[in-house]
């Protein structure tokens, strides 16, 4: 079995368009169906995913005993030689009972700005006054890289789900990541949301250039939340819309469908394919994670950097 490992970021520029729903049903079933070792890895102060794997009460002790994300930030904008707690400890493992199934529980907050820049300034007077801007891409670049290296060998895949808008943490994830999975409800506005994202991703590769080439790639656009509201002139005018901007093959043909049952799974604390497999949203939900795993195939074939295996192989 192969060391290599894939990291993908859940993202888009809006919010309410089911990204988080998809990151955590998208793990589950590539670590329940496809036997993959998956680590969802929570970046949204509004940890969603990790209340839609834990219970408050469970997610509360993890933070009392500073295991959670914030603490390992904290870690790297002010070093601790003492501390004791590793990711190892923080990470929750056997999601909802799932083997190969782990969380990184979020954080309410994740870090302090002050502090970061305060931080970043010192390094730059350091290093014989450097621009401040590249200090600044370079912590951007490895953050969540420095976090992840002592277990990036655990797993085949890891999923940042990631906030809406582009703060650090987002700028982190996509520099951090091999591919990204935009998720968008299948309405007009939603065009705005793939066009801003796209365009961030440009400068996000512009601004490193100098330094890394960041070989980040589209995996899909996966159209959530569709339903009879979404049917005919609407639809037909996004999906004709973004057909001009992206090839077929950067398109799901799988949508999820609107479905009470994937909003009833958060109080079960697990994803809807575990909570009620059989429903409309569950099998869209496997059916997206079958063709997720051969557009991972296919994009990595077509990379022209050094391949990893073949994802199915893993």
């Amino acid at each position: 079995m192969s060391n290599m490992t894939y990291t993908i970021a859940t993202a888009n520029m809006k919010g309410g368009v089911g990204k988080t729903t998809l990151s955590v049903n998208l793990a589950t079933a590539l670590a329940k169906e496809h036997g993959k070792r998956v680590l969802i890895f929570d970046l949204d102060t509004q940890i969603s995913a990790t209340l839609s794997l834990m219970a408050p009460t469970e997610f509360a002790n993890y933070r009392k005993r500073k295991r959670t994300l914030k603490n390992f930030i904290n870690q790297i904008i002010q070093p601790n030689p003492q501390a004791r707690i590793t990711i190892q400890d923080a990470i929750h493992r056997s999601v909802c009972n799932i083997n190969n199934l782990d969380l990184l529980p979020g954080d309410i907050e994740l870090y302090d700005e002050y502090m970061v820049a305060e931080m970043l300034h010192e390094k730059a007077f350091e290093v014989d006054r450097l621009d401040f801007e590249v200090v600044w891409n370079r912590f951007e670049r490895t953050l969540l890289r420095q976090i992840l290296q002592p277990i990036m060998s655990d797993y085949d895949c890891i999923i940042f789900d990631c906030a809406p808008g582009y703060n650090l943490m987002t700028r982190s994830a996509l520099a951090a990541s091999d591919f990204y999975i935009l998720p968008a409800k299948p309405e007009p506005l939603s065009i705005v949301g793939i066009q801003l994202l796209e365009r961030r991703i440009a400068e996000l590769k512009k601004s490193h250039e100098a330094e890394a080439v960041m070989g980040i790639q589209l995996i899909g656009i996966v159209f959530t939340m569709a339903g009879n509201l979404f049917t005919g002139r609407y639809q037909r005018q996004v999906v004709q819309r973004i057909n001009q901007d992206f090839t077929p093959d950067k398109i799901f043909n799988t949508q999820i469908p609107m479905d009470v049952n994937v909003a009833k799974a958060v109080d079960s604390f697990m994803p809807v394919v575990l909570s009620n497999p059989h429903s409309a949203g569950a099998k869209a939900f496997s059916q997206l994670t079958q063709e997720f795993v051969q557009k991972l195939n296919v994009a990595q074939e077509q990379k022209t950097q050094p391949m990893n295996p073949s994802f199915a192989t893993i």
